[in-house]
C-alpha cells in the first residue's frame, strides 16, 4: 500500500496505537544517539539518565504536542561532549547523528519484515500500531537526515564540509527552529519529506519482498 494512503488511513487512528508507536520510534531514536556516544566514550548522556528506554526521558512535551498538532516537533537534545570520544572527534559526532536516524531506518524494515513473516500482526487489532510504527519510524529517519541545523543531517554534512565552511555552516544552528518553522508553515517541509519517505518506504518495502518473496 502507497506510504501517502497509509497516512491518509490512519491519521485518524486511535491513540491507543498512536501514542505506542510514536514513543517506540522517538525513544529508540534518541536511545541510540546516547549509546553510541557512550560506546565512544562520552559518559554525559548516562550521567544525565538517557541511556534507558523509559520514553519520559526522552520526551519533551511541548515537542510532542507540536509533533501531533502541526507535524513538527522535538525531543530533548541528547547531551554529548565530543571533547570525549576516543579518536576523531569529527568523525564520533557523524556516528552519534547517524545512529539515530538508522535505528529508525532498521526499525520501519524489521515492523515490515515481521508483518510478513508473522500473519498474526495483520490481525485488525496490530496492523494499525505495526503500520503506525513503519510509518513513524520512515519520517524520523528522513526528517532528521534533513542537513538543517540542528537536525542529524546537518551534523553529517558537517563531517564532509572543509572546516572554514562548517564553522560558517555551524552559525545557522541559532536559527534552526526557526527555519523549520517557516518550512512548516510554508508547507515546504511537506513537498520535501513526503517523497522523500515514498521512496525510504519502497526501498526498505522492496528489500523485505526480495528477502520473502512475498508482497506486502
Amino acid at each position: 500500500m502507497p506510504l501517502s494512503n497509509l497516512i491518509s488511513r490512519f491519521v485518524s487512528s486511535d491513540l491507543f496505537y498512536r501514542v505506542p508507536a510514536l514513543l517506540l520510534a522517538l525513544t529508540l531514536h534518541e536511545l541510540a544517539h546516547c549509546f553510541v556516544a557512550y560506546r565512544l566514550g562520552d559518559p554525559t548522556a548516562k550521567q544525565q539518565g538517557r541511556l534507558t528506554l523509559n520514553p519520559l526521558k526522552h520526551i519533551d512535551p511541548l515537542g510532542i504536542l507540536a509533533l501531533w498538532l502541526i507535524g513538527f516537533g522535538w525531543a530533548k537534545p541528547v547531551p554529548i561532549n565530543p571533547l570525549y570520544f576516543r579518536g576523531d572527534r569529527r568523525r564520533g559526532l557523524l556516528l552519534v547523528s547517524l545512529a539515530g536516524p538508522l535505528t529508525n531506518f532498521i526499525l520501519a524494515f524489521l515492523t515490515a519484515l515481521l508483518l510478513m513473516i508473522l500473519p498474526p500482526l495483520r490481525s485488525a487489532y496490530l496492523l494499525p500500531f505495526m503500520q503506525l510504527l513503519f510509518i513513524y519510524n520512515i519520517f524520523f529517519g528522513v526528517f532528521n537526515l534533513l542537513p538543517i541545523p540542528p537536525l542529524d543531517g546537518s551534523k553529517v554534512l558537517l563531517y564532509f564540509l572543509p572546516p572554514s565552511t562548517a564553522y560558517q555552516f555551524t552559525q545557522l544552528e541559532q536559527y534552526g527552529t526557526l527555519i523549520l518553522m517557516l518550512l512548516v508553515f510554508t508547507r515546504t517541509l511537506s513537498r520535501i519529506l513526503y517523497p522523500l519517505a515514498g521512496i525510504a518506504a519502497n526501498i526498505i518495502t522492496s528489500i523485505v519482498v526480495l528477502l520473502t518473496g512475498g508482497g506486502i
